[in-house]
């Protein structure tokens, strides 16, 4: 028995002028909507994420509290549980599943929170990494619906640099012999595995290591974690599904669509939403400086850099615990 529910789209026309057909959202709510319904925090999920990852941000002692709030924790297209390469129906499947971009999440996001849960007002959309481009996506793409947003380890737009990153990961997937062009008939297992080895190297700082910090977080040596990161993906993940949110992130950019039509600083000013950007200055592929840019054109924003040797990683629940001090403080300041 499915622990989350699942709210069924239908055909969704997509912003590449495709159709999603018979698209469904999967997600988890926790907590109560109060009398005013003012106490709406959405969470996206980030990359390799889902509703249950999420639930590290959630907690009777934590900001983010069900006692409090009403919080929905919505699973990203392409991760497994919403439609996904994996279990879309057979025309669309597999290499077949059209391309998605972070408009196309948040539109159908909006219809569910507007049409099946019947909210008008969000008091907080937050996340880490590729949920915290959701995050200024929700606000630019619904600018008076939001009141206030807190992307970590995020960006409203992805870097060439970023871009390059991922582009060394996909093609390490994608060199594979059973890849196929993505019509594999059984998981690309030594391509998957190579995703996740090459990926640890960007996730953690050049300090992480340096320090041995990989010891405080159960590997023996660097062996060990680089062999953990290669399993995890090879055991968890479908390559069709990976590379589908691999190409959303490429494509994210706030200003895509009808409304800003390409003009990122018109995009960035229309956010209404009280913004507190909080990047890690030692994550190495969302970089500080990116959110710096953002800032001048934000305008109720202020940016609060967090360093950890942690890099990225530094928002995976249980690894920095002053990052997650720095995360609950800054997501009270905004829910006050």
């Amino acid at each position: 028995m499915r622990d989350y529910e699942k709210f069924k789209l239908g055909n969704i026309k997509l912003l590449s002028g495709k159709t999603l057909r018979s698209a469904e959202l999967a997600y988890k709510t926790y907590g109560k909507l109060n009398k005013s319904a003012s106490n709406v925090i959405i969470l996206p999920t980030f990359y390799t994420g889902s509703h249950i990852r999420n639930e590290g941000f959630i907690g009777k002692n934590r900001a983010i509290n069900p006692n409090k709030y009403f919080i929905v924790s919505i699973n990203m297209f392409g991760n497994g549980f919403s439609s996904s390469p994996n279990n879309t129906i057979k025309n669309q499947s597999g290499s077949k599943f059209p391309t998605l971009t972070l408009w196309d999440n948040i539109y159908c996001q909006h219809k569910l929170i507007t049409e099946k849960l019947k909210i008008k007002k969000i008091a907080l959309v937050t996340g880490w990494s590729m949920a915290g481009c959701q995050s200024y996506q929700w606000a630019a793409q619904y600018p008076n619906m939001v009141e206030a947003i807190l992307p970590f380890c995020a960006s409203s737009k992805t870097s060439i640099h970023n871009h390059v990153f991922l582009e060394g990961v996909k093609a390490a997937l994608t060199a594979d012999k059973n890849w196929r062009k993505g019509n594999y008939k059984k998981q690309p297992t030594e391509g998957l595995k190579a995703f996740g080895r090459v990926y640890a190297g960007w996730a953690f700082s050049q300090d992480f290591f340096r320090k041995k910090l990989y010891k405080k977080i159960g590997f023996k040596n660097v062996e060990h974690l680089l062999k953990d990161w290669a399993n995890d993906h090879a055991k968890n993940w479908d390559a069709n599904n990976l590379l589908s949110k691999l190409k959303t992130w490429q494509l994210n950019d706030i200003s895509k669509g009808p409304i800003y039509k390409n003009n990122y600083i018109k995009a960035l000013k229309s956010i209404k939403a009280k913004t507190i950007l909080m990047p890690c200055n030692q994550d190495l592929y969302f970089r500080t400086e990116d959110n710096e840019y953002e800032k001048k054109y934000i305008p109720q924003s202020s940016l609060r850099p967090v360093d950890s040797s942690f890099g990225h990683c530094a928002a995976s629940p249980g690894n920095d615990k002053n990052f997650q001090l720095q995360l609950d403080k800054n997501i009270k300041e905004l829910l006050s």
